[in-house]
Parts: C-alpha cells; sequence; structure tokens
C-alpha cells in the first residue's frame, strides 16, 4: 500500500479524517494541558511557557484540526496526509533503531486500541534482531500492578487492562530498570503519558497521539519527543493493520 491509498484508507476507517473526537474536547484538552492537569500533562516537562494561541496553532499545523477559532462544538478533524508523513518519520527513526540492534521499550495506555500496533512492531524488531526491553511483571500501580504482553507494558487492574494517561507507569518500570542494573531503553515506541514520561527524561522515543493528546505533539515541538503520529488511538484494533504493515514495510521490517 503506498502513502496515497493509505491515507484513503485511514480516512475510510475513521483513523484520521473526521474521527470521533469532539472539538469541544479538543479545545478543553488544550487548556487543561496548560493548566498542568494531572491527567492530561502526559508527564511531558516544558522548557518554556505555552499559551493557548501556541498549542492551538500547534494542533492546526502538525494534526489537521479545524483551523476556524470561531469553531466550539462538533466534528474535528485529523489530516492523513499529516498522519501518513508522520508514521513515515516514525519509520524511519524506528528501522534505523532495529538495524543497529537497539534496545527498545514499547508501552501502551491504550490497550483496547493500540497493544496489537505496538506488539506487532515489537515482534518485528525482536525477528530482525533488535532487543525488546523486558520490564519484570507485578510492578505495584494503584491496586493494580504493571505487567508486559507480547512484549509491550501495560496497566492491569482487577483482571482487566486499563486506559491510563498516567506517566507513573513508565517511571515506575525505568526505575525497576535502573534498580536491577540495567540501563535505560535506547528508544521507547510507547503513547499517552508512557511516551510523554520517556521523551521528558531525556529518553529518545516514538509515540501515538489522539487529537484530543496536545501534550505529545508541544513535547515533540519542544525535541523531545521524536515523532508525534497524530489518529485516532481507540479504535476497533483490526482497523490498524493496514497501517501496521504500512509502518513495517516503510521500517524496512516486513
Amino acid at each position: 500500500m503506498n502513502s496515497t491509498e493509505l491515507a484513503a484508507y485511514l480516512d475510510s476507517v475513521r483513523i484520521t479524517g473526521e474521527v470521533a473526537t469532539p472539538r469541544e474536547d479538543n479545545l478543553r484538552h488544550m487548556h487543561l494541558f496548560l493548566e498542568g492537569n494531572e491527567h492530561l500533562e502526559f508527564g511531558v516537562r516544558t522548557t518554556r511557557q505555552w499559551v493557548f494561541d501556541e498549542v492551538f496553532d500547534l494542533m492546526r499545523d502538525r494534526v489537521g484540526i479545524s483551523p476556524d477559532r470561531t469553531h466550539l462544538a462538533g466534528q474535528d478533524t485529523i489530516d492523513s496526509a499529516k498522519c501518513v508523513a508522520a508514521l513515515d518519520r516514525f519509520a524511519s527513526v524506528f528501522g534505523a533503531a532495529v538495524a543497529a540492534g537497539q534496545r527498545i521499550l514499547f508501552a501502551t495506555g491504550h490497550p483496547a486500541g493500540l497493544l496489537p500496533v505496538h506488539a506487532a512492531l515489537a515482534a518485528a524488531a525482536r525477528r530482525a534482531g533488535a532487543t525488546v526491553v523486558v520490564v519484570p511483571e507485578g510492578q505495584p500501580f494503584r491496586q493494580g500492578d504493571i505487567r508486559q504482553l507480547f512484549g509491550v507494558l501495560v496497566w492491569h487492574q482487577h483482571g482487566g487492562l486499563v486506559h491510563t494517561h498516567s506517566p507513573e507507569p513508565m517511571q515506575l518500570s525505568l526505575d525497576l530498570l535502573a534498580v536491577n542494573g540495567e540501563p535505560a531503553p535506547d528508544l521507547v515506541v510507547a503513547d499517552h503519558g508512557w511516551a510523554g514520561h520517556a521523551a521528558s527524561a531525556g529518553i529518545p522515543a516514538l509515540g501515538f497521539a489522539d487529537c484530543n493528546d496536545p501534550g505529545l505533539f508541544v513535547s515533540e515541538a519542544e525535541g523531545q519527543l521524536k515523532v508525534a503520529v497524530p489518529l485516532d488511538d481507540n479504535l476497533c484494533p483490526g482497523v490498524y493493520e493496514p497501517m501496521i504493515e504500512y509502518l513495517l514495510e516503510r521500517s524496512g521490517l516486513s
């Protein structure tokens, strides 16, 4: 599948285009991020002060939300061309890391949507000779623990996998690696607070982010996160399969 075909596909299944996240949610999350809300800051430690207009312009330019500032509610968008361009940048960094045999850590705060994406990338990296970083499982976190499924770190609680924006699971995982005398990963592939914390900790990181996740795009703009890929991050997992195939092909791993 070439980039034009992928862009059309992404729009057709609403990974991009007219996505499910409403405009009012996008605008509210920009304000909450700037206020340092614990659920929206994603562990991102900015190096300068940001104001709302700057974040809005950033989301317009890197994600493709509607540029109409009077549009306050209803439908909003993600630009498929921006998504595909980010996937190409992602593949370049990821492919180079795998080719160099680096130690790569995978994690997701969206296990019901993106776990298969990360798992497929982890499996491909391992087959090609890279090391998928293994973190000892069972680290307690908020009446649950941190587990690793198919090479991907997730938060487990009460018999289920939990959606989380928190950066704490990544911090706990990195601390556990250090306690065990292991170095930090060479690269992190993640989303939400897993990605934001790693990038702000100085670890090269790639992340997937929705149009209501401004923190990761700010992190990318500040040169912390290597790439933030704009997409709807919580659709049924099967719809991401063509995107996975595209990423693996562009990474030289198909």
